[in-house]
């Protein structure tokens, strides 16, 4: 008569199972994200300050900052 948790494998069987969904839930993640790598959110880039002093001068060229707070925030970035 079968009793406990199945044919045999019991509580073995049941982790095996489980192991093997996960590992084909992570598996078909991971092929989506290669797959369409567009969708990934960008990664942190080496030259952060040089990219936070380009976005400041372009809002400095546009007229949102003042002469003294783009002094200011440059002194700040490149410290």
């Amino acid at each position: 008569m079968m009793t406990g948790w199945g044919m045999g494998f019991g509580v073995l069987g049941f982790v095996l199972m489980i192991a093997f969904w996960i590992a084909i839930v992570a598996a078909a993640i991971w092929l989506l994200s290669h797959l369409f790598p567009g969708n990934a959110a960008p990664r942190a880039q080496g030259n952060a300050p040089e990219a936070a002093l380009d976005i400041l001068k372009q809002r400095y060229a546009r007229g949102e900052l003042t002469q003294e707070a783009f002094g200011a925030m440059r002194r700040d970035i490149e410290q």
